[in-house]
């Protein structure tokens, strides 16, 4: 890998934690989690994450507006009024340089996308490599996400594989 070739992949990684973390921030949470990381994927400027999702009929409106509803039916099974909330961010709380912190599923998300990338050969993480790691989770928010939206978790892995293969062809 020539030294541009990492640079661009050190400017993805900011970009998707960076990005990941700020999805969490704005929707009130202390931590982001695998969703976020997908959210931000679908940010990269490679567009892998988002050619491919809209391939399933899913774009960045229809993935937020469903993770909403997931958000909301959770709160509902435990009692909680499930109507949709403003989130309730700290004044002046930003993402800054004080390392990466996520949880668990989301690092081990992460963890499996630079895997991925690593195996495929890839010069760079790709957006289809974060959701396609993503897809390995069997349960928790982003797995209910894309039940709400009717996507079978498999195809989409299968999709963004394929991808990432057209994209390693050239």
């Amino acid at each position: 890998m020539s030294f541009r070739d990492k640079a661009a992949d050190v400017r993805t990684v900011n970009a998707l934690l960076t990005g990941a973390e700020q999805e969490a921030l704005a929707a009130g949470d202390d931590l982001p989690g695998v969703e976020h990381l997908v959210l931000a994927a679908l940010g990269l400027p490679d567009g892998t994450a988002a050619d491919v999702l809209v391939g399933f009929g899913v774009s960045d409106a229809s993935l937020r507006a469903a993770l909403a509803r997931v958000h909301a039916d959770a709160l509902v099974s435990v009692g909680v009024d499930g109507s949709v909330r403003e989130p309730d961010v700290a004044a002046g709380r930003r993402v800054g340089p004080r390392g990466f912190r996520a949880t668990a599923t989301a690092d081990q998300a992460f963890r499996a996308a630079t895997a991925l990338k690593q195996s495929s050969g890839a010069d760079r993480l790709l957006g289809a490599h974060v959701v396609a790691a993503a897809c390995e989770q069997e349960r928790g928010t982003f797995p209910r996400v894309l039940q709400a939206l009717g996507v079978d978790r498999a195809a989409l892995r299968a999709a963004c594989e394929e991808k990432l293969a057209r994209q390693a062809r050239g």
